[in-house]
């Protein structure tokens, strides 16, 4: 066998070696994919009244709740590795006068199933429909992971007011920019798509930004924020804060305070 044939022979070796690799390392991103963007937490130990459970789709879910009498509500949705009831005493301070009802997604905080896109949206819708029946005058505020939920249920329920931290135009974005070598439109099953409900917004949105914020690209929460009508949503960048310390400023606070003065 000549020099010619023998280096052939070991690039197209070579050649296989990758493609396979390629393919392997596609097939665990698409089987795996879930176990990256979902980090469930278990919910802490409250007193039983603090509570709620709500049925949907097949799960039982926990919601922690402080009740307040009224017209008024909030409900939140949190972030991908977020305990929400450890945002309870902030919320309730910076919204007094609102009862207030924080989501443990499916396979968090002691609700059963398992997270994806698509079950996360039909239990919010779940939410605020029983809590819109009590409640009025209902704000719908999303974080992080829990901003894609929080946008597409205000384009199909009558929120009052909607309130994003830290959001991100799509999770397909966001991955396509962390791996960019491989085809994530294709791969990807929860999109998390905000940027195409935004257009349809008119409900007064507040979004408040990180300034150094290291999970979530600047552009695409910009991205976002361009995609809402023209005065339809206002925008707000914490200084000194990363996407996992912006609620630790008093400048956060202060903003949520604010919302209900329309900012």
């Amino acid at each position: 066998m000549n020099t010619e044939s023998v280096t052939l022979r070991v690039l197209v070796i070579a050649l296989s070696v990758l493609v396979i690799g390629y393919i392997a390392a596609c097939a665990a991103l698409y089987w795996f994919q879930r176990s990256m963007i979902y980090y469930p937490q278990p919910g802490r130990q409250g007193p039983p009244a603090s509570l709620m459970r709500l049925q949907a789709g097949g799960a039982d879910l926990a919601i922690t709740v402080r009740p307040h009498e009224g017209t008024k509500a909030l409900v939140y949705f949190g972030g991908n590795a977020e305990d929400v009831s450890g945002s309870l005493p902030q919320l309730a301070q910076a919204f007094p006068d609102r009862a207030i009802y924080l989501m443990h997604y499916r396979g968090y905080g002691g609700s059963t199933g398992t997270p994806a896109e698509a079950a996360l949206h039909h239990d919010a819708l779940a939410l605020f429909d029983k809590v819109h029946a009590a409640h009025a005058d209902v704000v719908v505020m999303g974080r992080s992971l829990g901003s894609g939920v929080a946008v597409r249920l205000a384009s199909q329920r009558p929120a009052s007011r909607l309130v994003l931290v830290t959001p991100y135009d799509s999770i397909e974005g966001v991955a396509a920019g962390q791996f960019p070598l491989f085809p994530v439109r294709w791969l990807l099953r929860d999109k998390f798509d905000s940027g195409q409900h935004a257009p349809r917004l008119a409900v007064p949105t507040f979004i408040l930004l990180a300034e150094h914020d290291e999970v979530i690209p600047r552009a695409s929460s910009e991205l976002l924020h361009g995609r809402f009508a023209k005065g339809a949503a206002r925008l707000k960048v914490v200084p000194g804060t990363g996407h996992n310390t912006i609620s630790e400023s008093p400048v956060y606070f202060d903003a949520l305070r604010r919302v209900e003065a329309g900012w």
